[in-house]
């Protein structure tokens, strides 16, 4: 019996006894009210349930009287061992050992499936993070968001959301021309020019355009900085491409910033568009010289200027056309993932939507992301002033990386350390969990070899209480998988697993699945093994949801 099932039996039994003692109330009780969670204690059973307390109010109920009804009918449910009301109103229930573990045979056949739901089903979700400039090598802060982002996007679509993960290109702008003149510098043989882009990468990009465009130093200045750009642009985004695929990070859109400025065959471009869409929400104003949004009526510090009275566009208008671009491709929730340093952008994102016509509290998401450090972390020999992706995954690895980044919440600020990334210890949290699932990939081959198979499922026989503790930690995977997606906390699954990864250790210590010496193979042993083939299912569906591998030797 699943968590899901469990909780269906419970919402049974409270329909009729909701309308027994309603006498008119209009209070209705919904299948999501029902929640279940394990006990800290596991003496208290395998799940418990406050639901008695929740709706003791709304049906004019003493919530232990009502609990105490919801138990006798549970009882006689088939698979349930026992019931017990405690303090208030929590309701334990513990499982019979057959009702238990056919969990075990549930997982195996669901495969990497199992751990998905649909808590978010009908969400059409737009996730950007990263979105750094094309004109150097992705750095330490990226590769923290680009874990985060992508560990997001995993538990969001598994948890049924439709989702689409973004990089925003920051291609437009006077960093552009600036790369271009720091990268014709070098090909020259100059020196970077002032405010410019130091660091030897911008030489590689350069001797990479030469190589490319051989007569670039004969063409007059103007042309020359806007091939060096266009070239270099093209070789550096390609190289973050790569990076970030090394990384297993590949993102479903490279939205350009280009094409927001780029006029149609009117004339018009997005960002004019955009401005007009704003006038006619009513939020936009003229006052000196300048178009104005009125953001302050959603929240914002200050109204914001969006063109100059120049006629130059502001990085705002930029940022409210591509809102409302997002918008246009169906993207009814936006989330946004940036770093530290943007404490700022969260109140002026959200009044843009409320400008925009959308509901800030529903409609945008901000999440900000704290800074992470390395202790001995070498700056880049390329880059000079930054500490690389590159030379942190050829360090560290990808794996080590990718877990870590992902075991803390996006706003707790980090420091690693890479000698305890780098040891094959159970002190190593990525090592520990990877080397649970290495073991049941031994486990199994093992008992193959020794003639124990999979032909017979005996749950009633799972009666050691390691094996009660790691099959309801089992349970817990959609539910871990759901909450991970709807806080938007893939830390939550590495814990998890760290979690798992303990139970499953101490079981494989108590409950043997090859028989000892010429004993004879038993159903029981042939019933653990599905229990040992479980964990490894959930153990490398939850690496997945964080990016790492589950290697089958260690």
């Amino acid at each position: 019996m699943t968590p899901a099932d469990l909780s269906r039996v419970l919402f049974d039994i409270l329909g009729p006894l909701a309308e027994q003692r309603r006498e008119g109330s209009s209070a209705e009780i919904s299948e999501s009210q029902v929640t279940l969670e394990r006990p800290k204690n596991r003496e208290h059973g395998d799940w418990a349930s406050n639901i008695a307390m929740k709706l003791a109010k709304p049906l004019g109920a003493n919530p232990r009287e009502l609990a105490s009804q919801i138990a006798e009918q549970l009882q006689s449910v088939d698979g349930i061992a026992s019931v017990d009301v405690a303090g208030p109103g929590f309701i334990n229930i513990r499982l019979d050992a057959a009702a238990a573990g056919q969990l075990a045979k549930t997982i195996v056949d669901a495969g990497e499936a199992y751990g998905r739901n649909d808590s978010l089903a009908g969400e059409v979700i737009n996730l950007e993070f990263v979105s750094a400039n094309p004109t150097g090598p992705l750095h330490i802060g990226h590769t923290r968001w680009a874990a985060l982002g992508d560990s997001i996007r995993r538990v969001l679509a598994a948890s049924g959301a439709e989702v689409a993960s973004e990089f925003y290109i920051n291609d437009a702008g006077n960093q552009m021309d600036t790369f271009g003149r720091s990268v014709l510098a070098a090909a020259k043989g100059e020196p970077t020019p002032e405010g410019g882009y130091p660091g030897a990468y911008i030489a590689d990009l350069a001797a990479a355009v030469l190589e490319r465009e051989p007569k670039l130093l004969e063409l007059a200045e103007d042309d020359a900085v806007h091939t060096a750009r266009e070239i270099a642009y093209e070789l550096q985004l390609t190289e973050i491409k790569e990076s970030l695929a090394r990384f297993n990070v590949v993102f479903d859109v490279w939205f350009s910033e280009r094409q927001l400025h780029a006029p149609d065959e009117n004339g018009r471009s997005d960002i004019d568009v955009a401005v007009e869409r704003l006038r006619e929400q009513g939020h936009v104003f003229e006052q000196d010289d300048a178009i104005w949004v009125r953001t302050t009526e959603f929240g914002d510090d200050k109204d914001r200027v969006i063109r100059r009275g120049n006629g130059v566009y502001t990085y705002f208008a930029a940022d409210a056309a591509y809102y409302l671009n997002k918008g246009d491709r169906g993207f009814t929730h936006k989330i946004y993932l940036l770093g530290a340093d943007h404490h700022g952008y969260v109140h002026r994102l959200k009044a843009l939507a409320g400008a925009a016509g959308d509901d800030p509290e529903r409609d945008i998401e901000v999440l900000i992301g704290q800074l992470v450090s390395i202790n001995g972390a070498r700056l880049s020999k390329r880059a000079g002033n930054i500490i690389e992706l590159n030379d942190l995954q050829a360090w560290l690895g990808t794996d080590a990386l990718r877990y870590s980044l992902g075991r803390y919440p996006a706003d707790s600020p980090l420091t690693l350390d890479p000698e305890l990334l780098r040891k094959r210890t159970n002190d190593n949290p990525v090592f520990y969990v990877q080397y649970a699932h290495a073991r049941t990939c031994s486990v199994s081959r093992n008992a193959r070899d020794a003639g124990v198979d999979r032909d017979a499922f005996a749950p009633e026989t799972l009666t050691h209480e390691t094996e009660a503790a790691l099959l309801g930690a089992l349970q817990e995977f959609p539910r871990i998988v759901a909450q991970s997606a709807e806080l938007r906390e893939p830390h939550r699954v590495a814990r998890y697993l760290e979690e798992l990864a303990g139970l499953y250790h101490r079981w494989y210590d108590n409950c043997r699945i090859i028989p000892k010496g010429d004993d004879p193979i038993e159903d029981v042993h042939r019933t653990r093994l599905w229990v040992n083939d479980a964990t490894r299912q959930v153990i490398a569906n939850g690496l997945g949801l964080l990016g790492v591998s589950a290697p089958e030797r260690m």
